[in-house]
Parts: C-alpha cells; sequence; structure tokens
C-alpha cells in the first residue's frame, strides 16, 4: 500500500490500523454474505452472475455489484485525496482490466472468492490460487518497475 511506510522503513500506525479495520470489515461482510445468502461474495462470480440469462439469484448479484459501485463513488465525494489518478492511459488500463477478467474466469474465481472467502473455508484449491495470484503480481511489479514503469 503506498504511504505504509516512512522513508526510514517504519510503519505509520494510523494507515496500518486503517488497512486492519478494513480488512476486518471485508471479512465480516463475506461472512455476513455468506450466513444471509449461503453464497461466497467473490466479485468476479457475482458480476458474471449478475448478467442476463446467466443467474437465478441474479437480483441479490446486481445490488452487490451495485453496493461495490456505490461504495466507490460516496468514498470518492466524502475522501477524494484517498482516490488518486491512474500513471498509466485509460486503454491500457482497460486492456489490464480484460486480461483481469480473462484470468479470473480461468481460475475459477477472483482474489476476493478464492483469498478472502476460500482461505476461511481451508479450501487447498483456493491456497494455491491465491499464492499463484501473489507470486505473479509480485513477479509483475519487479518487471514494471525493472523496466522503468513505476518510479
Amino acid at each position: 500500500m503506498r504511504g505504509m511506510y516512512h522513508v526510514d522503513g517504519s510503519m505509520q500506525s494510523s494507515t496500518a490500523l486503517q488497512a486492519l479495520a478494513g480488512g476486518a470489515l471485508i471479512g465480516a461482510s463475506a461472512s455476513l454474505f455468506l450466513l444471509t445468502h449461503g453464497r461466497i461474495a467473490g466479485v468476479s462470480g457475482m458480476l458474471g452472475g449478475a448478467l442476463p440469462g446467466r443467474a437465478d439469484d441474479r437480483p441479490s448479484r446486481l445490488g452487490f455489484v451495485l453496493g461495490l459501485l456505490l461504495a466507490g463513488v460516496i468514498g470518492s465525494i466524502v475522501a477524494p485525496s484517498r482516490f488518486g489518478g491512474t500513471p498509466v492511459e485509460l486503454p491500457l488500463v482497460g486492456v489490464a482490466g480484460l486480461l483481469v477478467g480473462f484470468g479470473t474466469r480461468l481460475g475459477n474465481g477472483c482474489t476476493s472468492g478464492h483469498g478472502v472467502c476460500g482461505l476461511s473455508r481451508l479450501s487447498l484449491r483456493s491456497l494455491v490460487a491465491t499464492m499463484t495470484f501473489m507470486v505473479v503480481a509480485a513477479i509483475t511489479v519487479v518487471i514494471v518497475r525493472e523496466s522503468g514503469g513505476w518510479s
């Protein structure tokens, strides 16, 4: 996370506490969704099922996805300084989004489905998927930084 560490390597406690609170809220909401709807709160699966003709529980899926979008809009209005611009061109962001979408279908889930919900259910498949996500993300960061993409 950007801004989590000072130049000298010491951690900013307020940012760490915010990250901890955010993670706790994500876990609590995923658990609540599982208890109330009997479904895993994986974003890619929810979005895929919200498409026309894809699932019998489309209204709850649409509500879930719209809630995510609305939270982002409200957050950008309430605390605009917490939202930065993208460091790359918008078409590249679009291509990246399509690749992420392809990857979530290929991996039968995304980081929220596997990383939050799957790991909490002790799913071996989710453990492998999450480890794969993390290793690929780390390699991507190294490649992009070494190629001069980020400073």
